[in-house]
This record gives structure tokens, sequence and C-alpha cells, in this order.
């Protein structure tokens, strides 16, 4: 019931998918006439951002709460690690407990 049942072909199909057709392009002698002159477009110059005082505080604000959120997740992490390590640490030491307990009691 749970095998894979793979189909089987009896015979080769060959080709899959039928030959494409190619149809011939028509060819267009080279004319000789010249290209007409191309003239740079002016280059058009980017503005320049400027910043206001307004957006230099918004800029530094929302940098200081990038840097404060990654800091805060980035201690929480510590933080769970130090206490999983802590935890294993005392639950070895109660098992090591135990065992030395049981093995004077015989």
């Amino acid at each position: 019931m749970f095998h894979p049942k793979v189909p089987t072909m009896p015979q080769p199909t060959g080709l899959v998918t039928p030959p494409a057709v190619v149809e011939p392009t028509a060819v267009i002698p080279h004319q000789d006439t010249a290209p007409a002159p191309v003239t740079p477009a002016p280059a058009a110059a980017r503005p320049t951002v400027q910043l206001t005082p307004g957006a230099v505080v918004a800029l530094v604000g929302g940098g200081t709460a990038v840097v404060l959120v990654v800091g805060a997740v980035l201690v929480s992490m510590l933080l769970a690690v130090a206490i999983t390590g802590a935890s294993v640490a005392i639950c070895a030491l109660v098992i090591r407990s135990l065992i030395n307990t049981e093995a004077k009691q015989r």
C-alpha cells in the first residue's frame, strides 16, 4: 500500500514535441543612406538633495530607533542563551548529585 507505483512505458515514444518549423525571412539589401546626425541631449542635472533641519532630526531619530531596536533584540537573544546555559548546568549538577548519592547508598 505504501510502495510507490512507478509508471512503466511499454515502448519508447521517441520525440515528445514535434520539430519546430523554420520560416525563411526576407533579406533587405543595405541602403547607402547616411544616418541623420545625432545631437546629444543636454545632460539633465540631477536635483540635489537638500536636507532641512526637520529632515535631519527625522533621520537621526530614525537611526537611533533602529539602533535601539536591534540592540534590544541582540541583548534579549544573549540573555536567552545565558539563561538556557545556566538552566542546563543546574540540571547537570542535580543529575550528577542524584547519581552520586545513589551510588553511595549501595
